[in-house]
């Protein structure tokens, strides 16, 4: 991705996902935890969490229709869907942003998983 659509998604981040996601995407303390809810706290996109374990289709549409969406099966989740929020291509710029975060071997793990490897 270019520069400047990684500045993009910066900027979409910061504005639509830190909030939750955190400023430097290191997630909600003890996010392998569920809230009182019931419900699991926003996750980090950073090397540490798992979000580079997924494919980019499954990713945008997470980020698009929000978690429970995507998972189904009743789970109950706080991500939101951005349908409303976001077009396609800040959804792209917001998860080009993320992926320029995590190491090579993070990266090269989530091009093959979504490449089918």
């Amino acid at each position: 991705m270019s520069a400047e659509v990684i500045a993009q998604g910066r900027q979409v981040y910061a504005d639509q996902c830190a909030a939750c996601h955190g400023a430097d995407l290191e997630g909600q303390p003890d996010w392998r935890s569920p809230l009182p809810s019931g419900r699991l706290p926003a996750p980090p996109h950073d090397a540490s969490g798992h979000t580079w374990h997924h494919p980019d289709d499954m990713l945008f549409r997470i980020v698009k229709k929000g978690t429970a969406a995507i998972v189904g099966g009743g789970y109950e989740s706080d991500m939101p869907a951005f349908a409303d929020v976001l077009g396609d291509p800040e959804i792209r710029a917001v998860l080009a942003y993320i992926k320029s975060s995590w190491p090579e071997r993070e990266r090269g793990y989530q091009q093959a998983v979504t490449r089918g490897e």
